[in-house]
């Protein structure tokens, strides 16, 4: 399609690496703040812009969230790399026999634990993909192979509204939303938020949860449609390994590290801890970074078997966390800026402004969406816009989990624009943007609508 072509091209050319971006965004934060907002009394304007900044990048708490998120992805990562994981892919791919059966399978098995853990299922939507892929070729079927990498790519449209959302795990820790706001709303106004915004508000609503099912049916009928109106494509991939197996001889020590009764013992012993320690959250819905992490990482202990396959998978993981360790600290700047030197609140007057209870979420939803074409991360733009749409829904009375939901709701539409997520699935598949870009754009039509009717009719 010449429209996707074009837009591919437009990324190349003006959109440089995530990295840049975020220096950019950085530096145009300072200049807006210096030329549109007031100087703090006796102090030069530049140099206590210049401390916002730095102030923001250290703050305790937000490190605290970048480390969340990243190993959210990781542990994501881990478990999809495990042996068990790779047995249930093959099976699931044993069931396809064509393209249209494929992106169903695909499509659906993907939303599904892209819901519980956005690591997790991009990298199972990835391999889910490529192993459809072999099987074709090893059973001489034919398939659309692009297609069915989009199928795979879905669940990057509904992540920010599942389990392991960067917006609602946040809100939905003891403090956060005071913390957030300190500094930014009135002393009373952030004395009287919710201490916590639980996940029987968010993430487990009725709206949210209606909204995905919809999505779990439309999306796969969309994938199926269009399936039955392209062309079969030429395959020609080696066996992509997820393991590489141990030949070896164990000496001394070592032997701990490829010994299941300690890896398997601990993982028990680290899920044991869990359900003592969380259990009273889990009846509340009460889900945080630090409960959904702490499962994750007993869990993929356990299904590793020890700590030689375990570690060999968090070598492969590591590598898709290193944009989160370096940008998010930029992010965590610009917020500072935002916050002390006061943009927040001009920024949410002007939503103020021009909005209504009803308008605010859709102004909302589109505005992340467009935020996250350049911030192409739900925990940056968490930190840097949603101080914005905190205040704004604060000012004109709209409940704070809409709000919330129409952020994330907005951020996770545009990765099917965006390919910057897309970059793992892009490596294990050997597709290229544009080859997918088609279908991911037909799918985000999609979405808006669901997303937007959601937020008009709730």
């Amino acid at each position: 399609m010449q429209i996707t072509t074009t837009i591919e091209n437009l990324f190349k050319r003006f959109l440089p690496s995530p990295f840049t971006i975020a220096v950019l965004l950085t530096i145009l934060t300072i200049a807006l703040a210096y030329f549109f907002t007031e100087a703090p009394g006796s102090e030069n304007h530049f140099l206590a812009i210049l401390s916002y900044w730095e102030n923001g990048i250290w703050n305790t708490n937000l490190l605290v969230f970048a480390y969340q998120m990243m190993l959210i992805l990781v542990l994501g990562h881990i478990l999809v790399l495990s042996k068990p994981m790779s047995k249930l892919i093959k099976r699931l791919t044993n069931l396809v026999s064509n393209t249209s059966n494929a992106v169903v399978l695909v499509c659906v098995t993907t939303l599904l634990v892209s819901f519980f853990n956005w690591g997790l299922g991009l990298i199972f939507g990835a391999i889910m993909a490529r192993k459809v892929a072999e099987a074709a070729q090893e059973r001489n079927f034919k398939i659309n192979y692009p297609l069915i990498g989009a199928a795979g790519y879905v669940g990057l449209m509904v992540w920010h509204g599942g389990i392991s959302g960067s917006a609602p795990l946040k809100v939905a820790e003891s403090g956060h939303l005071a913390s957030l706001m300190m500094g930014i709303s009135d002393v009373g106004v952030v004395q009287n938020l919710p201490n916590a915004i639980s996940f029987s508000e968010t993430i487990f609503s009725t709206q949210n949860l209606l909204l995905f099912l919809v999505l779990l049916i439309l999306l796969p009928f969309v994938l199926y449609q269009t399936s039955k109106r392209v062309k079969t494509t030429e395959i020609n991939l080696p066996a992509y390994v997820t393991e590489s197996p141990q030949t070896k001889k164990l000496e001394g020590a070592e032997r701990i590290d490829f010994s299941k009764w300690v890896g398997i013992g601990f993982g028990v012993l680290v899920l044991g801890v869990f359900f003592y320690q969380y259990f009273g959250n889990l009846s509340s819905l009460a889900i945080t970074p630090n409960l959904l992490n702490f499962f994750m990482l007993g869990l993929a202990l356990v299904l590793h078997g020890n700590f030689s396959s375990f570690l060999r998978a968090l070598d492969e993981a590591i590598k898709g966390a290193t944009g989160i360790l370096i940008q998010f600290p930029l992010y965590f700047g610009i917020m500072g800026i935002m916050r002390d030197s006061g943009m927040v609140v001009e920024i949410s007057n002007f939503f103020v402004s021009i909005a209504t209870e009803t308008t605010l979420p859709i102004f909302t939803f589109f505005s992340a969406g467009l935020v996250n074409v350049f911030v192409p991360s739900g925990g940056g733009q968490w930190a840097v816009q949603g101080p914005i749409v905190v205040e704004s829904a604060l000012k004109l009375g709209v409940p704070l989990p809409k709000a919330i939901m129409a952020l994330a709701y907005g951020d996770q539409i545009t990765n099917m624009l965006q390919p910057f997520w897309a970059l793992p699935l892009l490596g294990i598949t050997k597709l290229k943007a544009r080859e997918i870009l088609p279908y991911t754009l037909i799918l985000m039509l999609v979405g808006c609508v669901v997303f937007l009717t959601g937020l008009l009719l709730f």
